[in-house]
């Protein structure tokens, strides 16, 4: 009889594992891969959203079609910096302390949680009360750091491309974040990443609009001179980048067909205010392309479901250390390409 059930049970692995083999093979390539990870959905209320406030987060470039696999790799790199930076808010406020997500096995919680509520019934003849240590508090916990994760996925118009952004208003220092992860990389504390070529980190948002834009550039150049300007030598040195993105004017224009009348949709024009702004801040100030101390990166999100005629920038000013200015002026690479330079 034991000989008997052993065959039985042998068989029956095969049939499953056989079953297994069939099921894979009939699903789509991205469906194995969602089976194997987990990255955030998109948020499509964001698009409403980035119009009426400002966001802060991250821009990251990847190959073409490789955007799932660099998303999941960007939500690992800036894991461990957004952790402990719940973990520094959580000694100042307990409050505020995001508990960590926990896998549980969809079977074992079913299992348990009947088990436990019989239990408690018996107990307490028939008011149920449940314990901390029970999967039903396991899973209440687990739906509160689902709810409490910093981050948002939002859906591009353009291949390559990965949009991170903070769903709350506290968030943390994004070029510091950038720096440490470069500094990780550049002293090979960390594993070079394999899909993910730049992360540009995004201070602010803001309709692509003169006063507004004149506004945020104000701002976040006078926060720049107050941490970092002041061991800087005189003049500053300074520089403006502003990247479409492959955007054409007929993507930006409104349903009636003309530009927006405030909209900076002129390259010249967005420089001219963005230097002025500049200006208007640090006085002694000159333009340098070559070694700028200061760089304002003006850049145009491709963000799905944009309203025409509303078309959102990300604003960020940084300081000379994450910045490449050849072949042309933007973030530094996360890895040196070592064949271009042989």
């Amino acid at each position: 009889m034991a000989e008997s059930q052993v065959t039985t049970d042998n068989n029956n692995n095969k049939v499953e594992d056989n079953n297994l083999i069939q099921v894979a093979a009939e699903m789509k390539p991205w469906e194995q891969h969602s089976a194997v990870i987990s990255i955030p959905r998109y948020d499509y209320k964001a698009p409403a959203s980035f119009v009426h406030r400002s966001f802060s987060g991250f821009l990251i470039t990847c190959p073409i079609k490789r955007e799932k696999s660099a998303t999941k790799e960007a939500m690992s790199m800036l894991d461990k910096y957004l952790t402990n930076m719940c973990s520094s808010e959580g000694e100042k406020d307990p409050e505020n302390v995001v508990p960590k997500r926990r896998k549980v096995d969809v079977s074992e919680k079913k299992e348990c949680t009947g088990v436990i509520e019989k239990k408690n019934l018996d107990n307490n003849n028939g008011a149920s009360e449940v314990s901390e240590d029970s999967c039903i508090y396991s899973s209440k916990q687990d739906a509160i750091a689902t709810r409490a994760d910093p981050l948002s996925l939002v859906k591009l118009t353009r291949s390559g491309l990965i949009l991170l952004t903070f769903s709350h208003d506290h968030c943390p220092n994004v070029v510091d974040i950038v720096s440490n992860i470069m500094q990780s990389l550049e002293f090979g504390s960390s594993k070079a990443p394999l899909w993910c070529h730049r992360i540009l980190p995004i201070q602010t948002t803001c309709v692509l609009q003169e006063k507004e834009l004149c506004a945020l550039v104000s701002k976040l150049v006078a926060d720049f001179m107050k941490n970092e300007g002041k061991e800087l030598a005189r003049p500053i040195k300074f520089a403006i980048g502003y990247n479409r993105r492959g955007i054409e004017e007929t993507e930006l224009k409104g349903a009636n067909g003309d530009l927006n009348q405030v909209a900076l949709l002129d390259r010249s024009r967005c420089f001219e205010v963005v230097a002025s702004a500049v200006k208007n801040i640090v006085s002694d100030s000159v333009v340098d392309l070559k070694c700028p101390e200061l760089t304002v990166l003006i850049e145009l999100l491709p963000i799905s479901g944009l309203p025409k005629g509303s078309p959102v920038v990300a604003v960020s000013v940084l300081p000379q250390k994450l910045i490449m200015t050849k072949p042309r002026l933007g973030i530094k690479a996360l890895v040196h390409d070592t064949k271009s330079k042989k």
